[in-house]
């Protein structure tokens, strides 16, 4: 629940010294402040990169010595996921005041590299992403970890979708008369995955919701349902409209035979 206004957390807080708190907010909306949480956050996701060195390989029996951390082609396809996410998250059906939208599915094309490589790919696109809208965002800050928690951690729990890629298929006639070869198969992976990975978003975000921006809250309120109610009044919406588009045959199919590819 990234604020719209810097300094927000310092309200009915015990003092901090106006000249050095205000100083700390500046810093981080400047663009210093993000570069060097750009920076720093890069530097971490490459040495998390040499860690998963030769996982994917290693999955489909590449030699010992031919492993790389990622191939051409899911460093590609995640590039343009990233993309896709990043330019559907600038078309924003409704804005909720203190952060968060709801968009036409940009939180798919994250789910979808968790779908489609696994969830070490997914999770690390999803931090990628994170890290690139909270560059190019207008929206203010209180610190490094409201900003981990709203744009990095947030992003990355999308990635989550692939901890269920390789649930079954599930198959069924498209008429009670017709032949066998007219049946179809449902991947329940993808379903679950994406309801699964916006899940794990919507918790990163109420914690970061009734931590930082409780000040937020009508006066009397809880903060934690506050918190709640306020960050699923944009993820649900966004939810129902990905799933409405996952529900398409053809859509999926194209899903499907890029999952094919990836294995192949």
């Amino acid at each position: 629940m990234p604020a719209k206004e810097s300094g927000a957390a310092c309200k009915n807080k015990r003092p901090c010294g106006s000249f050095i708190c205000g100083g700390i907010f500046m810093f981080w909306d400047s663009t210093a402040g993000r570069a060097l949480v750009l920076i720093a956050a890069l530097a971490a996701l490459a040495l998390t990169g040499l860690g998963l060195r030769g996982r994917l390989r290693a999955r489909n029996g590449a030699p010992a010595g031919k492993r790389g951390i990622f191939s051409v082609k899911v460093l590609t396809y995640s590039a343009i996921c990233i993309a896709l996410s990043l330019v559907l998250s600038r078309f924003k059906l409704f804005q909720m005041p203190q952060g968060g939208d709801v968009t036409p599915c940009s939180m798919l094309f994250i789910t979808l590299t968790g779908y489609w490589f696994g969830p070490e790919v997914g999770i690390l696109a999803g931090v990628s992403e994170g890290l690139l809208r909270f560059v190019i965002s207008s929206t203010g800050s209180v610190g490094p970890l409201q900003i981990l928690l709203d744009f990095p951690l947030a992003f990355g729990a999308l990635g989550a979708a692939g901890f269920f890629r390789n649930m079954p298929y599930i198959r069924f006639r498209r008429s009670k008369a017709g032949p066998a070869k007219a049946s179809a198969a449902v991947s329940s992976g993808l379903f679950t995955g994406y309801v699964a990975g916006a899940l794990a978003l919507f918790c990163v975000s109420f914690v970061s919701g009734f931590v930082y921006w409780a000040s937020y809250a009508p006066q009397g309120e809880n903060p934690v349902l506050y918190s709640a109610v306020y960050n699923l009044a944009y993820v649900l919406p966004e939810v129902a409209i990905t799933c409405a588009l996952l529900a398409v045959p053809q859509f999926r199919a194209a899903i499907e035979r890029i999952k094919k590819q990836s294995i192949g």
